[in-house]
């Protein structure tokens, strides 16, 4: 099975530009502002929305659980009829700017989705290049904060996820911060104590390393390190060691600089020591499920299908989770995936009923279902505890406990600015993935892509 959260490619991001192009200033900045909230539905009246989601790109957990909530939400609301669709220009593989991509074309068609899923990274060129529509202004924001709260609230560091200069246009929906994987039967037949998985990244390579010689399998892969994984990954192990990939202000890169370089540079000697396989993401994502490698660092979107692979395989073996290792001597910093949900309706009423699938989406019903089928984080933590919702499934699948913990100090993944955002990321990564597999210099490499995607930056 390949990636859930594979970003869309330069194809994508050409696509952007050319479909951006076409439609002249229209989606060149945020549109005019509604001066009033729009009235609730009546009873008896009629609407039909589209859902634009990546998930249903994905067969199994993915479609089944969206599709499920899409019959729940019109079950519970009889006057709004969604389609939900997935994005024209997504693969099984793919998602991300080509999400994006999909609904610049509908836009520029004259027909965009109501509500659409993107990524964290796309979100400010939704709102700056798509015209995504202000949630503040078109329900309020009093009532966008209402529905941060109720009686499980969302966790504090998700709340402004999708919030741009001030007003929130996206509310974040699914995402996970990156979680150590491991096969603890691996770990147990290399003599390792699989209760104390590795805390560090130099005890990853020990282990992985261990593991390789003892039982012939691979022994650790990171998934961030390649131009077709996504770099919010990248940019933990980036800020872990210290670092970042843009200033504050967004008008630096600083993926070039000495914590970033040496962040690189230990993923780097661990493929060319022996202790990472030269592994595609495509490749290494189904090995682990297989029970071939020992670790992997990935999003909780993939426990389901790792899950599975732990009790089909032949022989089964048993799936455990660790904190996302630290680099020697400094802390942590965990970053999120995922996405969040935007509204891009235009007329009253069908902007009430996005806004009601917005909130039926992100609620205590809709977090149950797609944490206990998918491995999601449930946003809304308390769920946890509630014994009529998570409370059950959370004592049997303990797995979930490094993702919650890493929650509560969350570091928010940095996006790039400017209409050129896919092809910093993509650079970034390219330069990264050349580094780490193929040996090249970590710093002649990174400053050279660092010099060529400044060129991308936005002016002024």
């Amino acid at each position: 099975m390949k990636k859930l959260r594979q970003l869309g490619g330069l194809a994508a991001a050409l696509t952007l530009a050319l479909t951006a192009a076409a439609c002249g200033d229209s989606g060149s900045s945020t549109p005019a502002q509604p001066s009033t909230v729009v009235p609730e539905l009546r009873p008896d009246q009629q609407v039909s929305i589209t859902f634009e989601s990546y998930n249903l790109s994905q067969a199994g957990a993915w479609t089944d659980t969206f599709t499920d909530l899409i019959n729940r939400f019109q079950a519970a609301h009889p006057n709004i009829k969604v389609t939900a669709q997935k994005p024209a220009t997504a693969t099984a593989s793919g998602y991300g700017s080509a999400s994006a991509a999909s609904i610049q074309r509908q836009i520029a068609a004259g027909n965009p989705p109501d509500v659409g899923q993107l990524v964290f990274g796309d979100i400010r060129y939704a709102v700056k290049g798509l015209g995504a529509t202000p949630l503040d202004d078109v329900v309020g924001r009093d009532a966008v904060q209402a529905n941060f709260g109720g009686a499980h609230p969302f966790a504090p560091t998700a709340r402004t996820l999708g919030d741009v200069e001030g007003k929130t246009f996206a509310v974040p929906f699914v995402f996970s911060t990156p979680i150590l994987y491991y096969n603890a039967s691996l770990f147990t037949q290399a003599g390792l104590d699989p209760n104390k998985p590795p805390a560090t990244w130099a005890e990853v390579k020990t282990a992985a390393l261990a593991i390789k010689s003892r039982t012939g399998k691979d022994g650790a892969y990171i998934d961030c390190l390649t131009k077709k994984s996504s770099d919010w990954c990248y940019q933990s192990l980036v800020a872990s060691n210290g670092g970042t990939v843009i200033s504050d202000d967004q008008t630096r890169l600083t993926f070039a600089d000495a914590p970033a370089v040496e962040a690189v540079r230990v993923a780097q000697d661990l493929v060319s020591s022996g202790a990472s396989p030269k592994l595609s993401q495509e490749q290494a994502y189904p090995a682990f499920a297989r029970g071939e490698v020992g670790m992997i660092l990935e999003s909780s979107a993939a426990e389901a299908v790792f899950r599975k692979g732990a009790t089909t395989a032949n022989p089964p073996w048993e799936l455990r989770a660790g904190y996302e290792p630290s680099f020697d001597g400094k802390k942590v910093q965990p970053t999120n995936s995922g996405a969040a949900l935007l509204m891009f309706a235009k007329d009253p009423a069908r902007q009430r009923a996005a806004w009601e699938l917005i909130k039926f989406l992100t609620s205590d019903e809709a977090y149950t279902q797609i944490t206990s089928r998918i491995g999601y984080l449930p946003l809304r933590t308390g769920l946890l505890d509630d014994p009529g919702a998570l409370k059950d499934w959370a004592a049997k699948n303990p797995l979930i406990k490094p993702n919650i913990d890493q929650l509560a100090r969350l570091y928010p993944t940095a996006s790039f600015p400017g209409d050129n955002y896919v092809q910093i990321r993509d650079g970034m990564l390219a330069a990264v993935e050349k580094v780490v597999y193929s040996g090249a210099d970590p710093l002649s490499t990174l400053t050279s892509a660092q010099e060529q995607a400044t060129k991308l930056l936005p002016k002024g």
